[in-house]
């Protein structure tokens, strides 16, 4: 028991860095209701917490190095859990944006990089291999078993709650924290490149927000733009999405040549570009990204589904995406058996096979009633996937180093957990919303049963794009408008039916998105990994500088 201790204290930090996103996306109402404020202003607390994340990450890995993995693990619980304690009483959107965006995505960035860093320091061989798959799997089923957790307490309790014993949680894990050994530094004390610091922090913010609020503001064309003091942003004449991901873009080239320079002059940089040039890093870190874009993608769609569609509550969704958590954690166990006679590269793909298969399933079952049966076995073949991958992803990716350079790895993975999530909630949002509107508006115009001064005003209304709402809402919403009984019955169906086509398009672009992921396998480990071959494994790219 002792051996493992590590790892159990590794991968409760590890649910908890994870729980929070899952548990506020089914709590939104009743943080509204609770807080007095609006489902947009919610949205922005979540979309700054994964920018706050993305941002601080690379700084995060490098403070590993500066002050000790396991200090830093440490200040970074400490840090989440004053987040967690300020969420959980805060009486304001205003103090849950502090709490929650501000403080919990500061910690998350200390403590994910550690927790790499330090699974990489506490075992060898296949121990780490399997440490890595319990991570792994940690970390999916935080996000699967999210929603049932918070539903359960919010409809039992508050919201609140969960907030709360994240802090009793972390305070555990803190009371326990010695039974992880630290990682020597080796060499002298690095220092922190401030100006690099601040180059990558601001690169990806703009990148990450930019990706986040493109359903809002629109991909090129303007929709909800954005607006500062009041005047809307919309550089000539284009949504404001495009020049923030290519300044955040440039400013990342930025970072990459202050660093070089750096580097040439001997001086210790943020990141040292040639981990970027390790085959196996590069491989493993393309597919991380693609793993969470799938993941919270299908994430993204499931709730709507359950909840907007099926009118079902934030328990009942819990408890009908529990498959996803049952097949996960079997998967996890049976792929870490396979994993000693079989190469990470065909597990990954089996996983992506099981997924590709998960995401046909879901679609061919969306229905205007829940076809239990299908979606179950839907849902469980995508927990199959998830634990496929999470099993060898992290065992991958820090393998392909040796232990002295885990903490600059540690947060090169966590910036590309955080860019897919980003990358799946926007792009697979942006797919639901455009089918949504464009299936609406097709019907409508085509229908002969509604009058052309109605169609004209629902053409206007819905320019910006259209929300995916309960069909009830929109129904009371034209009938407001004044629109006669018939017509807005008509236009209620129209929208009912188009919203079980947006969702069926949503998932077809997931499953899309997982036949892009088998392009990042070819460079997967060929051969079973049973931990770090160093002298290998670090070895840059042939013919790389």
């Amino acid at each position: 028991m002792k051996k493992w201790a590590p790892i159990i204290i590794l991968a409760a930090a590890q649910f908890v860095m994870v729980l929070d996103t899952t548990v506020m996306n089914v709590a939104i109402s009743n943080v509204v209701a609770d807080l007095d404020t609006s489902v947009s202003q919610v949205q922005l607390a979540i979309t700054l917490y994964t920018l706050v994340m993305a941002a601080l990450m690379l700084i995060g890995g490098k403070l590993g190095d500066i002050l000790g993995r396991r200090r830093t693990f440490a200040i970074g619980l400490g840090i989440y859990a004053a987040g967690s304690l300020t969420t959980a009483l805060s009486p304001n959107i205003g103090v849950l944006l502090f709490g929650w965006s501000g403080l919990e995505g500061i910690g998350a960035a200390l403590v994910i990089p550690a927790i790499a860093s330090l699974t990489a320091g506490n075992y060898q061989g296949r121990d780490r291999a399997i440490a890595y798959g319990v991570i792994g799997a940690m970390a999916a089923v935080g996000v699967a078993a999210g929603p049932l957790i918070g539903g359960f307490v919010t409809e039992a309790a508050s919201w609140r709650w969960v907030f709360a014993g994240e802090v009793v949680i972390i305070a555990g894990i803190l009371f326990t924290v010695r039974m992880v050994g630290d990682v020597a530094r080796e060499g002298r004390k690095p220092k922190l490149d401030l100006v690099g610091a601040a180059l990558s922090a601001a690169g990806m913010a703009l990148v990450v927000l930019g990706i986040l609020r493109a359903p809002q503001w629109g991909l090129i064309r303007p929709k909800g733009a954005l607006e500062i003091a009041g005047t809307e942003i919309t550089p000539l004449g284009f949504s404001a999405v495009p020049f923030l991901v290519l300044a955040g873009f440039g400013l990342l080239v930025a970072f990459s040549r202050w660093t070089e320079r750096r580097e040439r002059r001997g001086k210790d940089p943020l990141l040292r570009l040639d981990l970027l040039r390790v085959l196996q890093l590069r491989a493993g870190l393309s597919m991380l990204a693609a793993q969470q874009l799938i993941l919270n993608g299908i994430f993204f769609i499931l709730p709507l589904y359950l909840q907007v569609v099926l009118g079902k509550d934030a328990l009942e969704t819990g408890v009908q995406i529990l498959p996803i958590s049952i097949a996960m954690l079997i998967s996890v166990a049976v792929a870490q058996r396979l994993a000693t006679r079989i190469s990470p590269r065909r597990i990954v793909r089996i996983g992506l096979c099981a997924m590709l298969g998960a995401a046909i399933v879901l679609m061919a079952s969306i229905d205007v009633e829940l076809n239990g049966v299908w979606f179950s076995i839907g849902l469980a073949l995508f927990g199959v996937g998830i634990g496929m991958l999470a099993s060898q992803l992290g065992n991958v990716i820090m393998s392909s180093v040796g232990p002295e350079r885990a903490s600059e790895t540690g947060g090169l993975q966590g910036t590309a957990q955080n860019l897919g999530a980003s990358l799946g909630t926007a792009m697979i949002g942006a797919v639901l919303l455009a089918g949504l509107a464009a299936s609406a508006q097709k019907a409508i115009e085509e229908d002969p049963a509604i009058s052309g001064p109605v169609k004209e005003r629902v053409s206007e209304a819905t320019a910006a794009g259209i929300e995916f709402v309960p069909s009830s809402e929109v129904h009371a919403a034209v009938r407001e408008a004044g629109v006669p009984p018939r017509q807005a019955d008509a236009i209620t169906a129209h929208y009912a039916d188009s919203q079980l086509f947006a969702l069926k398009e949503a998932f077809a672009a997931a499953a899309l998105f997982v036949g892009i992921g088998f392009l990042f396998t070819r460079r997967l480990p060929n051969q079973p990994l049973a931990g770090p071959s160093e002298g290998e494994a670090s070895r840059p790219e042939p013919g790389a500088a």
